[in-house]
C-alpha cells in the first residue's frame, strides 16, 4: 500500500453513480457550478433540515440514488405527528412554492404517501405524494406572506403509509427552472441555494478512515484504534451497528475468532429478529464507541473522492441535516460500506450478481440453478424489512390498503422474519434499493391487513416496521484471492487466514422461483462444511487500489463463496483483520 506522489490530482465527486473529474479541487466541490439556465432567486428549504422532524423519519439510504435525505412519514397506517420549521423568506408579498416528493406507489387507488405542506398553519392549495411516481419538483401554488422573515413551515402527514419529501423551494418568479433528473446539477443547485457553495470545506486527517458503520466498520475502527491509530468513522444513519442496530434488528450470528474482546462489546445477544431488545444491545454499541477514541461521524453520507492514479487520497462527506461537506484525508481507507461504495467510485474491480457455475466449479446438483445457475445473472441474497405486531385487550382497526394487494396477495401474516426477502434478476440492491424497500412495505401492509380480516387477529396492531432495509448482498470488491465455495468446504488453509468461521455456507432463493405466489419471501440452502474455515488477508483489500481495504459483504468473494461468511460477526473479524492491517501500514509505512 506504498503511497505515490505527484503533483497532478485527479479530483473524483460522484453522485448517483456518476462520476465527475478536474485537474483541481476548488474551494467547494467542483466549484459547485449548476446551470446558469436554473432559477437561483429563491429561498431552499431541505426537509433534512426541520428543525423539529415530529414523527417523520430522516432517510438517508438513497441519496446516492435520489438526491436527498428526505423526510419519511412511516407510521404503520396512522398519520405521524407534524415536522416543524422556520424559513427566512427576504420579501413580504406573493410566494410561489415547489415541493420535491413523489407518489410511491402509483396505481388505481388513491395513493398511500399524500401529505400537505402548512404555511403559517394554512395548508397549500395541492396535496402531495400523489402526482408522478418519480422524484419530481411540484408546484403547490403560491401563498401570500404579510410580513418578510421567519415563516413556520410544516408538513401533514395524512395516510400514516410513508409520504415523502426531499425539499421546499419558495420564489417570486412565475415559472421557475428547477433541476430533475440530472442528480450532480441538483447537488450543485442545493449547495448555491443554501450558501454552502461559499463556504470552505473542512478538511480532517487521520491514520485511517473507515465509511460504514455496521458491525464491520465499528470492529476495524476498534482494532485500529486500540493500538493508537487517529480513525474516522464515516457513518449515514444516526446509529452504529448496520444490520445489528435497533433500525434493523437481525441479531448477530458466526462465531467471533480471535476478535472476542471488540465484538462481545458491539454484537447482539440472540433474540427473534425484528425484537426491540435490539434496544438494549443498541445502548452496549454506543457506548462502547463513544468511549473507544474513535472520531464518529455519524449522520454523515459519503458522496465522494479524491483519488491519484490508484491511490485514494480523499473521501467526502455531506452531513445529514446540514448539508455541509467534510474532506477526510488518510493514507489508508476501509470499504465498510456494504455496497462497495468507496471501492466503486474509484475504479475498484468489482463483481455483482452470480458468476456461472462453471467459473469457479460452484454448482451443486441437488439445487441445480437455485444454488448457482448455468450463465451468470443478476440474483444475489435480498434485503429484508423485518417486523412484527402485538395482542391488544380490544380491537384494533387497520386501514384499507388496496394498494398493498398486488404485492401480498391473500398473504396472511401478523409478524416476519429473516425470510421476508425480496431479489429480483431484474432489480439491482443498490441502484433499486427504495423500491426494493416499498415493495416489502406493500408485502407487510398487504399480509397485515389480510390477517386483520380473521376475528383471530382482531386485537393485533402493527407494533414495529423497519423501514430501513437489510441488504445481505450487492457490489462485491475484488481483492487478490476471490474466495469461493471451495474455499468452505474443503476447508482450505492458507498462510495470511484472518478470519474464521463454521457456519453452513447458506444461500438463499426467492420462493416464487420454486412455484410460490409471493414473490417477497425466500428460502434457504445449507451445504455443510465440516468444520472451520478460513479466510485469507488477500480477499480483504482491492487488488486494483493501493490504498483501499474492504470488510464485511462487499469483500472479495464469489456469490456461492459469500453465503458462508456474511453474517455480521464473521463480518466483524474481516474489520479487525484490516483494522489491525492499517496499523502496520502505518508501522511499517507501507
Amino acid at each position: 500500500m506504498k503511497k505515490q506522489t505527484s503533483r497532478r490530482r485527479e479530483f473524483l465527486r460522484v453522485i448517483g453513480g456518476v462520476g465527475v473529474a478536474s485537474l483541481s479541487v476548488p474551494n467547494y466541490l467542483i466549484g459547485a457550478k449548476p446551470s446558469a439556465a436554473l432559477s437561483r432567486s429563491g429561498v431552499l428549504l431541505e426537509a433534512s433540515s426541520f428543525a423539529k422532524p415530529g414523527g417523520w423519519k430522516i432517510d438517508t439510504q438513497h441519496y446516492l440514488q435520489m438526491g436527498g435525505n428526505y423526510l419519511l412519514a412511516h407510521g404503520m397506517g396512522k398519520p405521524v405527528e407534524d415536522a416543524e420549521t422556520v424559513v427566512d423568506l427576504p420579501a413580504s408579498g406573493k410566494w410561489n412554492v415547489w415541493v420535491r416528493n413523489r407518489d410511491w406507489c402509483k396505481g388505481e387507488w388513491q395513493s398511500p404517501g399524500r401529505f400537505q405542506v402548512l404555511v403559517e398553519g394554512k395548508p397549500l392549495q395541492i396535496t402531495f405524494g400523489e402526482a408522478e411516481e418519480s422524484w419530481h419538483w411540484q408546484s403547490g401554488g403560491s401563498v401570500e406572506i404579510a410580513k418578510a422573515g421567519k415563516t413556520k413551515i410544516s408538513l401533514r402527514d395524512l395516510t400514516g403509509f410513508d409520504g415523502r419529501c426531499d425539499a421546499i423551494f419558495f420564489t417570486q418568479g412565475s415559472n421557475p427552472s428547477l433541476p430533475e433528473e440530472d442528480l450532480k446539477e441538483l447537488s450543485d443547485w442545493k449547495d448555491v441555494l443554501a450558501g454552502r457553495s461559499k463556504e470552505k470545506v473542512e478538511e480532517l486527517s487521520f491514520d485511517l478512515v473507515v465509511v460504514g458503520g455496521g458491525m464491520s466498520g465499528c470492529g476495524a475502527a476498534l482494532a485500529a484504534r486500540s493500538q493508537g491509530l487517529r480513525v474516522a468513522v464515516i457513518q449515514d444513519r444516526p446509529l452504529f451497528g448496520g444490520n445489528a442496530s435497533q433500525e434493523i434488528r437481525v441479531h448477530t450470528l458466526g462465531i467471533h475468532g480471535y476478535g472476542s474482546d471488540i465484538l462481545k462489546s458491539i454484537d447482539t445477544i440472540h433474540y427473534p429478529n425484528g425484537n426491540e431488545k435490539a434496544k438494549v444491545d443498541q445502548v452496549k454499541r454506543e457506548k462502547t464507541m463513544a468511549e473507544s477514541g474513535v472520531d464518529l461521524f455519524a449522520h454523515h453520507t459519503a458522496c465522494g473522492l479524491e483519488k491519484k492514479g490508484d491511490e485514494i487520497l480523499s473521501v467526502e462527506a455531506r452531513e445529514v441535516t446540514g448539508g455541509r461537506i467534510k474532506r477526510f484525508r488518510a493514507p489508508v481507507f476501509i470499504d465498510a460500506t456494504g455496497d462497495g461504495w468507496l471501492g466503486y467510485w474509484a475504479g475498484a474491480d468489482y463483481r455483482y450478481g452470480r458468476e456461472a457455475a462453471s467459473q469457479h466449479d460452484e454448482g451443486w446438483d441437488k439445487y441445480g440453478d437455485l444454488w448457482s445457475p448455468n450463465k451468470a445473472d443478476n440474483r444475489v441474497m435480498g434485503t429484508s424489512v423485518l417486523w412484527n405486531s402485538e395482542r391488544t385487550n380490544q380491537k384494533q382497526d387497520f386501514p384499507k390498503v388496496p394498494w398493498a394487494i398486488p404485492v401480498s396477495g391473500k398473504h396472511i401474516a401478523s409478524k416476519g422474519e429473516w425470510f421476508w426477502e425480496y431479489s429480483d434478476n431484474d432489480l439491482n440492491q443498490v441502484d433499486d434499493a427504495e423500491e426494493i424497500r416499498d415493495h416489502m412495505l406493500r408485502a407487510i401492509f398487504g399480509s397485515f391487513s389480510n390477517a386483520k380480516k380473521n376475528p383471530k387477529y382482531a386485537p393485533n396492531k402493527l407494533k414495529w416496521v423497519a423501514y430501513v432495509g437489510g441488504k445481505r448482498e450487492s457490489r462485491r470488491l475484488m481483492g487478490d484471492h476471490i474466495y469461493d465455495m471451495h474455499d468452505a468446504i474443503k476447508r482450505r488453509e492458507f498462510p495470511d487466514a484472518v478470519v474464521v468461521e463454521k457456519r453452513e455456507v447458506d444461500g438463499h432463493y426467492q420462493r416464487k422461483l420454486k412455484g410460490a405466489k409471493e414473490d417477497f419471501l425466500s428460502t434457504a440452502m445449507f451445504h455443510k462444511t465440516g468444520g472451520y474455515y478460513f479466510i485469507p488477508f488477500r480477499s480483504f483489500y482491492s487488488r486494483n487500489l493501493s490504498n483501499l481495504m474492504m470488510a464485511g459483504r462487499c469483500f472479495s468473494c464469489t456469490h456461492v463463496g459469500l453465503c458462508g461468511p456474511r453474517v455480521m460477526n464473521t463480518c466483524g473479524q474481516m474489520g479487525i483483520a484490516t483494522g489491525y492491517a492499517a496499523v502496520l501500514c502505518k508501522k511499517h509505512k507501507a
